[in-house]
């Protein structure tokens, strides 16, 4: 995908059309809103974070065993991005601070989530477990 913020929105089409044409019959499928907001926020943060030196790479696996997922958002920054940990119950959190939370979201709504290093730079990823069918909501 480019280096660029058209990258989210290719992200999220791109993860939806993944999940749509998931046989969901084994163990379920993944909540589609819930990955595509989850990549959004990866594809997002790397944009703003790196330095653009090349492409943003989109890594999903699809586990049909389980009817989960693994997505991965690889770029060209080495560096470990913010903490993948919930913070302090007791540090306040600013309403109108307008960043800081993606990293958070992803802690709380995957399964599991971290980082990785590539041979080109790292690689930050999430897993979603599956959703049974009759526990998700209809398609819309």
């Amino acid at each position: 995908m480019p280096h660029t913020t058209a990258a989210v929105p290719l992200a999220r089409a791109l993860i939806r059309t993944a999940l749509t044409d998931l046989d969901a019959t084994a163990g379920g499928r993944p909540d589609r809103d819930t990955a595509e907001l989850l990549t959004a926020e990866l594809v997002a943060n790397a944009v703003e974070h790196t330095a653009g030196l090349g492409p943003i790479e989109l890594v999903v696996e699809l586990f049909s065993a389980l009817g989960g997922c693994q997505i991965e958002v690889h770029d060209s920054q080495p560096a470990a991005p913010g903490e993948l940990v919930c913070p302090d119950p007791a540090t306040e959190v600013d309403p109108w601070q307008e960043h800081g939370r993606g990293l958070l979201l992803i802690r709380a709504l995957s399964s599991d989530c971290g980082h990785r290093p590539t041979a080109q730079g790292k690689a930050v990823w999430f897993t979603l477990p599956g959703i049974p069918a009759q526990r998700r909501h209809p398609e819309r």
